[in-house]
C-alpha cells in the first residue's frame, strides 16, 4: 500500500458560486456556512485529514478573504511537521489571467504542485458535502495501474440528464467514454436504471498529470475544465478508471451532494435537524473538523406559557440566546439572539443575527450581522417579501444585509 506521505491534494475553491448568489454576495461558495458552524470547505478538508492527505493545496480566488481567514486560523494549526494546508490565488506565473477553468487553475499552479515531489495528486472540489477515504481510492488507483482515477457514483438517469458529467465504462471498470451534462446519458452496466456521475474527485499520476496540463494550455479551442476538456482527451492515450464511491457517512443511501443552488443548500441543512440525518455530522469514527470561536453556552430563557425560550429539532451554536422566542426544525450559528414572542421555523440563521420581538420568520436564510426589527414578517406572503429580498422558485427567502464596505468577521 502506497502511503498518502506520497500524495499532495489540490482543493478547487475558486468558484463563484452564482447559482447560490447572494449568499456568495460576500464570500466564496466553499465559504459559505454550513450545519451551523461549519464551512462547505471543512467536509473536504476533514475527507482530507481523515484519509490521512496532509498535504493540501486550496486554490482560491473570487472573494476569498474570510475563507482565508478561516483556514489560517483553524485548519493551519492542525499541521505537522512536513504537513501543510496551503491556500494559493493566482499568481500569474503561467498566465497573465484570472483562472479560465478548473484545469488552468491548476495549470497556474504547477510550480507550487511539481516542487512537493509527490507521485500523486488529488483534485477535489471545495464545494460537495460527502464523506470519503481518499486512501482506498489510491489503493485501488495502484491497484489498476492507473494513470489517472475519477470516482463516481450512480444516480438515476432522469436526475443526471443535462446535470453531471457521465462515464462509459468497459467490464473492467476501465473508463471508455465520458460526456458532459448530456441529454441521453449513457447507463451504468450493473445497473440500467442509473448512471455513473463524476463526482469530481480524481488522482493523476503526477508524471502524467503535468504534460496533461500543459497541452490543455496549449490548446486554443480548450476551455480549460477537468470534466469537459481533460477527461474526454485523454481516455485513448492514459489509463483511466473508474472508483465506485465507498461512503463513510455509513447509511443505506449514498451521501454525495452539490449544495450549488439555494435549494439544495437549504434541503442539506435542514435533512442536519431531522431525528436520524442522512449525512451525520456527530460521527465520531469520521468527525467533521472546523475552527469554533470561543463562545458562552448557548441559552434558553424564560419558561412563562406565554413566553417560553425554546429550540425543538434544531442545531443551535455557542452564544446563541432564545431569549422568549420560539426555534423549530431551524439551524442557528453562533451569537444569534431570537427575542420574545418570535417564532422561527424551518430557517437558517447564520452568525451574529438578532430577531426582534413579536417576529415570524418562516422557510428563510438570514445571512450573518443581520438584524431584524420587532414585527418583521418573513416567509408567509412571499407576494410581499420579494420586493425587499431574494426569493427562489420554490419559496425560500434569502435575506443579506444591506452592502458594506467594512469587512466584519462571520
Amino acid at each position: 500500500m502506497h502511503s498518502m506521505q506520497e500524495a499532495v491534494a489540490v482543493i478547487l475553491a475558486g468558484g463563484q458560486g452564482e447559482r447560490l448568489w447572494p449568499l456568495t454576495r460576500d464570500r466564496a461558495k466553499p465559504a459559505v456556512p454550513f450545519g451551523s458552524i461549519y464551512r462547505i470547505i471543512d467536509i473536504t478538508l476533514s475527507n482530507c485529514i481523515n484519509s490521512g492527505l496532509r498535504r493540501v493545496f486550496v486554490l482560491t480566488q473570487y472573494k476569498a478573504l474570510s475563507l482565508n481567514r478561516h483556514i489560517r486560523r483553524g485548519w493551519s494549526p492542525l499541521m505537522g511537521l512536513g504537513d501543510f494546508i496551503e491556500v494559493l490565488p493566482p499568481q500569474m506565473r503561467v498566465s497573465q489571467t484570472w483562472y479560465q477553468g478548473t484545469a488552468d487553475a491548476v495549470y497556474q499552479n504547477i510550480y507550487s504542485i511539481g516542487s512537493e515531489r509527490s507521485n500523486f495528486v488529488f483534485i477535489l472540489s471545495g464545494d460537495h458535502i460527502y464523506k470519503m477515504n481518499y486512501q482506498k481510492m489510491l489503493d485501488q488507483h495502484l491497484a489498476a495501474g492507473a494513470e489517472v482515477t475519477c470516482g463516481v457514483i450512480e444516480v438515476d438517469v432522469g436526475e443526471a440528464a443535462g446535470q453531471f458529467g457521465v462515464l462509459e465504462v468497459d467490464g473492467s471498470g476501465r473508463i471508455i467514454g465520458f460526456e458532459e451534462k448530456p441529454a441521453n446519458p449513457k447507463r451504468s452496466p450493473r445497473n440500467p436504471d442509473k448512471c455513473l456521475a463524476s463526482m469530481g474527485v480524481y488522482i493523476f499520476n503526477t508524471q502524467s498529470l503535468i504534460p496533461i496540463l500543459i497541452a490543455d494550455a496549449e490548446d486554443a479551442f480548450s476551455q480549460h475544465d477537468f470534466g469537459r476538456d481533460i477527461l474526454p482527451k485523454i481516455l485513448d492515450r492514459h489509463s483511466v478508471w473508474a472508483y465506485n464511491f465507498i461512503d463513510e457517512n455509513k447509511k443505506e443511501a449514498l451521501y454525495w451532494r452539490d449544495v450549488g443552488t439555494i435549494d439544495a443548500y437549504f434541503e442539506a441543512n435542514m435533512d442536519l435537524v431531522s431525528v436520524n440525518p442522512i449525512f451525520n455530522v456527530y460521527d465520531k469514527g469520521w468527525p467533521i473538523i472546523t475552527w469554533q470561536q470561543q463562545y458562552s453556552p448557548p441559552k434558553f430563557v424564560f419558561s412563562d406559557p406565554n413566553r417560553m425560550g425554546l429550540a425543538l429539532d434544531s442545531i443551535v451554536a455557542g452564544g446563541s440566546i432564545v431569549s422568549g422566542g420560539r426555534v423549530l426544525r431551524s439551524v442557528l450559528g453562533y451569537d444569534v439572539r431570537v427575542n420574545s414572542y418570535s417564532d422561527v421555523q424551518d430557517s437558517i440563521l447564520y452568525n451574529h443575527v438578532n430577531v426582534g420581538r413579536h417576529s415570524r420568520i418562516r422557510r428563510a436564510i438570514i445571512d450573518r450581522h443581520v438584524d431584524l426589527p420587532e414585527h418583521t414578517v418573513i416567509g408567509y406572503d412571499l407576494e410581499e417579501d420579494r420586493k425587499h429580498y431574494y426569493v427562489t422558485e420554490s419559496g425560500i427567502v434569502v435575506v443579506v444585509r444591506e452592502e458594506s464596505m467594512l469587512e466584519e468577521p462571520e
